[in-house]
């Protein structure tokens, strides 16, 4: 789903945003109701903690991208909520990135801020569902289904996943 001034740059960044989507997808799917409360050790934030703040970063991508820039600390809601937040949150700076609205600050910015983090933090929640002994499989990612503009919970299942 390309904008109608196709921007190289811009249709890139949105690839990333549907990256995001899958991988995000895949740390959360699955995951029981008590992992969002999981704490590796006394200093580490919760599942449920961290996935609000990714959906505060991709928040402030879409202030960010719109010239209103604003930072908002959420406070963790039940975890299929915050999972819910999390698709609708990707959905709004998709939707404005799709849209010939322009950006009030260039793509690698958006990139190299909110969504970079947003991508580390993603691969956090990976991580502690292995440690809390929920792990997600492993898989080619390259070969992965990621479609520019698909950033909803119904994410391609994986074809083939690794141990």
């Amino acid at each position: 789903m390309a904008t109608q001034n196709s921007d190289p740059k811009r249709e890139m960044l949105r690839h990333t945003v549907a990256t995001l989507a899958y991988r995000g997808g895949k740390a959360v799917r699955d995951a029981h109701d008590s992992f969002a409360d999981f704490k590796a050790s006394e200093t580490t934030r919760t599942p449920a903690q961290i996935l609000a703040h990714v959906g505060d970063l991709l928040d402030w991508a879409l202030s960010i991208a719109k010239g209103t820039e604003t930072w908002n600390n959420a406070e963790p809601l039940e975890w299929r909520a915050e999972v819910a937040r999390f698709y609708a949150a990707l959905k709004s700076f998709d939707d404005y990135l799709a849209s010939d609205a322009a950006l009030d600050a260039n793509c690698e910015r958006l990139f190299q801020g909110p969504v970079a983090d947003a991508l580390t933090h993603i691969g956090q929640i990976a991580m502690l569902r292995r440690i809390a002994g929920e792990p997600m499989k492993g898989e080619n990612y390259s070969r992965a289904k990621i479609e520019v503009g698909h950033v909803g919970a119904e994410q391609e299942t994986p074809k083939r996943e690794f141990d």
